[in-house]
């Protein structure tokens, strides 16, 4: 049985010192490799190994939820050859990393419109997802061919599908999202220098705190965490509230 969280705008979440959940757009793989005068596709290779010391990190800090932005709607923009060692980057993982997932507590989901994905892939998906799903140590959610304003209209959707004639709600609309399973991210992190959330989880980060880094994603360890971290703890959550109510807590 899902755990049902409901949306920060209707109730207050509790705030820990370590975030529930951490939510990152890993950018800058691209610049990082023409730094080293090296072809785009060797960044995205050094990314993907920065994310298994993300996950472990995250573990050892108490983290529960780790979000990462993979692959967006628009990315298929990109040149066609890029795309294409995109989706073998993302094969090589699934198959290298899921069972270390596995022994290591975690549990994968990937979410977005999986369908443009060749069969190989989604069969990947589903196995790594079914092979992980008991696990409770921290829940990774990769996000692959997904866009935010697709989540919210996939979500409304659906819920006209079974409610015809219904009235939506915010509560409502949320088991339909692609996330259901996980509360709102407490920290959302930019890597790369760029100040936007380009179509990553734009409902879910309503009361977010964002946190951007000049850090390229191949750089960032886990130093580079605790100091997303420690900003994250200095910040006032106060989810619409004055700072005067939360000190009468």
């Amino acid at each position: 049985m899902i755990k049902r969280f409901f949306s920060s705008t209707t109730e207050i979440p509790q705030a820990a010192a370590v975030p529930r959940h951490v939510a990152i757009i890993m950018d800058g793989n691209g610049r990082w490799a023409k730094k080293r005068l090296l072809p785009r596709v060797a960044g995205h290779a050094q990314g993907v190994e920065r994310v298994r010391d993300m996950v472990q990190a995250c573990i050892e800090r108490g983290v529960e939820y780790l979000t990462l932005f993979a692959f967006s709607s628009e990315n298929w923009r990109r040149p066609e050859d890029e795309v294409s060692r995109l989706m073998e980057l993302f094969v090589m993982a699934l198959e290298r990393e899921v069972g270390k997932m596995h022994r290591n507590g975690v549990c994968l989901k990937v979410v977005g419109d999986l369908s443009r994905f060749d069969q190989r892939l989604r069969d990947l998906i589903t196995q790594g997802e079914q092979k992980t799903a008991s696990n409770t140590r921290l829940t990774l959610t990769v996000c692959a061919n997904y866009g935010g304003r697709w989540d919210i209209l996939n979500a409304a959707n659906n819920w006209l599908r079974d409610n015809p004639g219904g009235e939506l709600s915010e509560d409502a609309l949320a088991p339909y999202l692609s996330m259901p399973y996980a509360p709102e991210p407490d920290l959302f992190i930019r890597t790369g220098g760029e100040q936007r959330i380009s179509n990553f989880l734009l409902w879910q980060l309503a009361y977010s705190e964002l946190y951007f880094t000049e850090t390229l994603w191949p750089d960032f360890d886990a130093k580079a965490l605790d100091l997303a971290i420690a900003s994250y703890q200095k910040r006032e959550r106060r989810f619409g509230r004055t700072s005067e109510q939360l000190l009468e807590r």
